[in-house]
């Protein structure tokens, strides 16, 4: 049963619910893309599907408009699939269960997909219209964004006439974005050697954090929960003796981690004061957040007298010592944009493989040398613990450009709509303009999108009145751009 049915506007509306139906998480694709493509059939639009599952889909601009030069409307369909630790969903097979709250569009217990389901929505609302007027549209749906812009990297461009490119995934109303962080991947890897020991296994979760986008969110200083698991371990092994059996965090590098697990095994004459000091750094952390993380809690587990397979001492000294030195967070500030975040890093994924401990970063900066600096400090860190590096998903930043025709146009606008002037900015979090760019330096490229918060959390949600304005003055772009 629908349940978006009284929201305004009731024609992107519509396609949201219906897209939030289809699973669609990155590499998971398959799906949403096909329905794409049978919109696109059903309504006689010409339509390109590629091997990756990017779907390009063209209309002819309205009455008056024919002529007219065609604009690039491009989203993303892959969203970031979190939810709580209770939760049951299953995102390779369940829609989400959205519902409203307090003027916001919400998932229970899971993030919402708004980034980037409101551009898909709203691009498919455009496509089905024959009342508003617009420019021939040339939609582009992209694939596995979230994880490395790879369907931005495989897609043929060639195929498109139009310059003037709208970009549909920025998340603040109040803004028009001109530009983003590059980006990289890295992933360090320390290897473990194990052994069998005997004692008291302590399991400890640390669990509750908000978590969130990790170049959106980043400046705001919200906890990690894998930097936070490396302290504690690192506090308890200046007092007490034990080895780590088990440690893991975080489920993708562009999301700051929420959770974190570890299993040590130390002497039972120790457990009770290594569970104190647990307890104390619970309190120590509160205290530090100052109540900016309210769902924070840290639990533990005990099971006497086992006999447990461990990391040796040194691979427990390297793992621990490895993700506590390890580099993580804001970087450096804007020296040109005050206020704006030029570098930083995320430590998103601590996982067991078969021959080590893993830790998954994603470095981000504006300037292409800085992004190289830290990758290098990152890459130090790793072999300085006797670990292995490995680069992965590099790609540019999205430099602005002084002169552009498409940008006054979408200022008018805005004026018009919100009865003020957009604030200009560059974004740190990546979107895929900077490899559309590599691809055609001749596009003009701008960024807008409506208020959508927390993203890459559960606690995702998307302002609806922020929509319908939204809604609107992409609308009064298009009518203008004949």
């Amino acid at each position: 049963m629908a349940v978006l049915n009284e929201l305004e506007p009731k024609e992107v509306f519509r396609f949201f619910e219906e897209i939030s139906a289809i699973p669609r998480g990155s590499r998971d694709t398959k799906r949403i893309s096909d329905y794409l493509v049978a919109f696109a059939k059903e309504r006689d639009l010409k339509v390109i599907q590629d091997e990756v599952n990017n779907v390009i889909i063209f209309q002819p601009g309205t009455p008056g408009y024919e002529e007219s030069e065609p604009v690039i409307l491009q989203g993303h369909m892959d969203m970031v699939c979190e939810k709580t630790s209770e939760s049951t969903h299953d995102f390779e097979n369940d829609g989400l269960e959205l519902y409203v709250e307090d003027g916001f569009l919400k998932a229970k217990d899971t993030t919402l997909g708004g980034d980037d389901g409101v551009a898909v929505a709203m691009a498919l609302a455009l496509l089905d219209s024959r009342e508003i007027p617009h420019p021939p549209i040339e939609a582009v749906f992209t694939v596995d964004e979230e994880l490395g812009m790879e369907g931005a990297e495989a897609i043929d461009l060639t195929v498109l006439k139009g310059k003037k490119l709208i970009n549909l995934d920025s998340e603040e109303e109040k803004t028009l974005t001109v530009g983003c962080a590059g980006g990289v991947r890295y992933q360090g890897l320390i290897p473990v050697e194990k052994e069998t020991a005997s004692g008291d296994e302590i399991k400890i979760t640390i669990q509750g954090l908000l978590g969130g986008h990790s170049g959106e969110e980043i400046h705001r200083q919200r906890g990690n929960a894998n930097k936070m698991m490396a302290r504690l371990l690192y506090h308890i092994a200046e007092e007490k003796s034990y080895r780590l059996s088990e440690i893991y965090g975080g489920s993708k590098d562009n999301v700051i981690a929420m959770e974190a697990h570890a299993s040590l095994v130390a002497a039972p004459e120790d457990t009770e004061q290594i569970l104190a000091m647990i307890r104390n750094m619970e309190d120590v952390w509160n205290a530090e957040f100052m109540g900016e993380e309210p769902g924070l809690t840290v639990k533990t587990e005990t099971e006497k007298n086992t006999d447990t397979v461990v990391f040796s001492k040194d691979t427990t000294q390297k793992v621990v010592g490895y993700l506590k030195a390890s580099p993580n967070g804001l970087k450096e500030y804007s020296r040109k944009v005050a206020g704006a975040t030029e570098t930083s890093l995320n430590l998103g994924v601590v996982s067991m493989k078969e021959n080590g401990v893993e830790a998954a970063f994603l470095i981000r900066s504006a300037v292409d040398s800085r992004k190289q600096q830290v990758l290098e400090e990152v890459d130090a860190v790793t072999k300085a613990f006797g670990g292995t590096g490995t680069i992965s998903s590099a790609y540019q930043a999205w430099q602005y450009k002084p002169k552009s025709e498409l940008r006054p146009v979408m200022i008018e606008a805005y004026k018009e709509i919100y009865g003020k002037e957009p604030e200009i900015c560059i974004i740190h979090g990546g979107l895929e303009c900077g490899i559309f760019l590599g691809k055609r330096p001749d596009l003009d490229c701008v960024s807008c999108g409506p208020d959508v918060l927390d993203i890459h959390s559960y606690n995702e949600r998307l302002d609806i009145a922020s929509t319908q304005r939204s809604w609107e003055f992409l609308k009064l772009v298009l009518k203008n751009c004949k």
